[in-house]
């Protein structure tokens, strides 16, 4: 639909089969819970290629001070759930209970990765998503301290470079992910992206002991 754009279809339900066919097809589920469960699939579409992110003077001195460690799959439960706390902005979020139970599915399956930011031993910052093949589906990132979704948003683009993943999915576009180096490219773009990069074969856990920030 042009309005609102990118809105695909209404109704089925959040299954790991049907989530993962819809991801393959450039696909997500975003909705409230007063609604039926929407699937969207936006044209434009934004992205981030691994070696185009940009760091900026200000985020490098946080890297380089040491003052968060990073991790990797360690505690995608708590990660997810503070996704959906409450933001300044208000209340309201779209990770109900449901579809945090449906990507704890997908996490539980090797699909679902996140990435934390600690001060200590307190997560403070982090991201999740979705990964099939050489593609990272970002879904949501929440901070508690300046700069600590920065900081995962960091140790991301590592591990994908790391791992041959040639593209973050961002989804729709904001200023933030511009100033980081992300862009928009037509859906048939990226549907075309994906059918050379997306596979639906579940990945090994990311976790390790190291912190490369």
């Amino acid at each position: 639909m042009r309005d609102p754009p990118g809105l695909l279809a209404a109704g089925g339900d959040l299954a790991p089969a049907r989530l993962l066919a819809a991801y393959e097809r450039g696909v997500f589920p975003w909705y409230s819970a007063q609604q039926p469960i929407l699937w969207w699939s936006p044209d434009p579409r934004m992205v981030l290629f691994p070696g185009e992110f940009k760091i900026s003077h200000s985020l490098r001195k946080t890297l380089r001070s040491g003052r968060f460690t990073t991790r990797v799959d360690l505690n995608f439960r708590e990660t997810i759930r503070q996704c959906a706390a409450p933001r300044r902005s208000g209340p309201e979020t779209w990770l109900n209970s449901d579809m945090i139970s449906a990507y704890e599915a997908l996490y539980s399956l090797g699909f679902g990765h996140s990435i934390e930011t600690y001060r200590g031993d307190r997560l403070v910052g982090g991201l999740y998503g979705i990964r099939l093949g050489n593609v990272f589906f970002g879904e949501s990132m929440f901070s508690r301290e300046s700069d600590a979704s920065k900081v995962a948003m960091a140790r991301l683009v590592d591990e994908c470079r790391a791992r041959d993943i040639r593209i973050i999915d961002c989804q729709v576009a904001s200023s933030h992910l511009a100033s980081i180096g992300a862009r928009e490219i037509s859906r048939a773009d990226f549907i075309s992206m994906l059918a050379d990069y997306a596979r639906r074969a579940p990945s090994e856990r990311w976790n390790d002991d190291a912190a490369p920030n």
